[in-house]
């Protein structure tokens, strides 16, 4: 029998492993896409050739204010660090000058980043260059309140996105499993929103009764009729935002798509092209599926990697065996995570989460609810190990452990095995 090799990311390096090739029963990696020859050009003639606005140099004025809104450090895979000094050039060449740009790192509930993580992201000079800070959703003093959604969110932002003449979000688009898709809106809710607002909006990826857990509404590739998608859609048309620079990336990590202009249709436009890319279709589920995160940053914190885990669990047979690469070097991250596994019954923890609503605490329950439909092996750092066991993981440090794990744990002496290189990204469509 012979023996198929792969080398998938884990961190900033790599691991491999072998297995059957009769075996195998996907290699799922979607479809991939040729980035532009020159990212510069694109970027700009993607400026100056936006979807249902004028071209960003005749909406801004010369004297006026811009606010950037561009994501935080577990968004690095957008490549910031390559646009913005593009699009920062591109608005003194429009008349706003450097002491008029401020950049905003939309880090919603997140943590602040860093002053090393501020450089990596934007740059060392643009960091120089324009002000550039971390959005604080508990700075309640620096919030400017618009109004309510028809369902009751109470909608908060960033004073100082809120006081800018003009707005401009940036950002990447992929899946995401409570909301559909990343990008667009959520530069706003949760990037620059109060944490009260972040709390509200968020709620409805809950069911509606207590003990039913997360929403099946919030979920990967659903928009129309997800709940909390459609909050913050609502949400983030109180701040009018005058444009919208959006990324998609390949298989590869680079950017391949630029969208730009209206904050709504050229996001909606970005969508598409994610599904063209990352939507695959299989025919049936398997016993074993072997996912990477897609290595740093993607796997930077469990919190993160919980992202690959869903993906991967739509590949997988029920009560089959789920193996993430993950090195997440701040698996700690953000500190309260952890937090909502003292709880002594997952009843008891979603109680918690709706008393006092954070992302954070929804993703614990996710987390709680995965480990109901299989096993979850994650191939991490040694420190990690004991961490992983508390969030209903099973933490090993090399891949041959897992694998090992896996046979014993999938129920039968002849696995079909699925391999997804790029499994924050990538996401299983079964054909019923």
């Amino acid at each position: 029998m012979k023996d198929r090799r792969f080398e998938l990311k884990i961190g900033k390096g790599t691991t491999a492993f072998s297995i059957p090739t009769e075996q195998l029963l996907y290699h799922l990696v979607g479809k991939n896409r040729t980035p532009p020859e020159n990212l510069e050009s694109a970027y700009r003639y993607a400026l100056a050739h936006p979807i249902d606005c004028p071209p960003l140099h005749e909406i801004v004025k010369p004297g006026e204010t811009v606010a950037i809104l561009v994501s935080d450090i577990t968004r690095a895979w957008q490549h910031n660090e390559l646009s913005l000094p593009i699009l920062v050039d591109y608005l003194n060449e429009a008349g706003i000058t450097d002491e008029n740009i401020t950049v905003i790192i939309a880090v919603g509930a997140h943590r602040s980043n860093t002053a090393e993580e501020l450089e990596e992201l934007c740059t060392e000079a643009i960091c120089r260059r324009v002000k550039v800070i971390n959005h604080d959703a508990w700075d309640t003093d620096n919030m400017i309140y618009y109004g309510k959604t028809s369902r009751g969110t109470e909608v908060s932002f960033n004073r100082i996105v809120a006081e800018a003449d003009r707005v401009i979000l940036t950002g990447g688009v992929i899946y995401h499993y409570m909301v559909g898709y990343g990008g667009g809106r959520k530069s706003i809710l949760p990037g620059v929103s109060s944490l009260k607002t972040i709390q509200q909006s968020h709620m409805w990826a809950m069911e509606k009764n207590v003990g039913d857990g997360s929403s099946s509404l919030a979920a990967n590739m659903k928009t129309t009729g997800n709940p909390s998608h459609e909050d913050m859609m609502e949400a983030a048309a109180f701040l009018k935002a005058d444009f919208l620079v959006n990324v998609v990336p390949n298989l590869d990590g680079d950017i391949t798509g630029i969208f730009t202009g209206n904050w709504v249709s050229a996001w909606q436009q970005a969508t598409r092209l994610v599904d063209e890319i990352f939507g695959v279709t299989i025919q049936e589920q398997a016993d074993i599926v072997i996912a990477s995160a897609g290595g740093y940053p993607k796997d930077i914190n469990l919190y993160q990697s919980q992202k690959t885990i869903d993906n991967a669990i739509y590949a997988m047979k029920p009560g089959g065996v789920v193996i993430v690469l993950a090195e997440c070097p701040y698996i700690e991250d953000p500190a309260e995570f952890f937090d909502w596994f003292n709880y002594p019954t997952a009843l008891d923890m979603e109680k918690a989460v709706r008393e006092n609503f954070l992302i954070s605490g929804w993703i614990a329950v996710r987390q709680l609810e995965y480990a109901n439909q299989g096993h979850i092996i994650l191939v991490t750092l040694e420190k990690n190990i004991q961490l992983a066991r508390k969030a209903g993981v099973q933490g090993v440090a090399t891949i041959d452990e897992a694998l090992t794990i896996a046979y014993e744990k999938c129920g039968t002496d002849f696995p079909k095995i699925t391999v997804m290189p790029q499994g924050a990204n990538t996401f299983p469509i079964l054909e019923s």
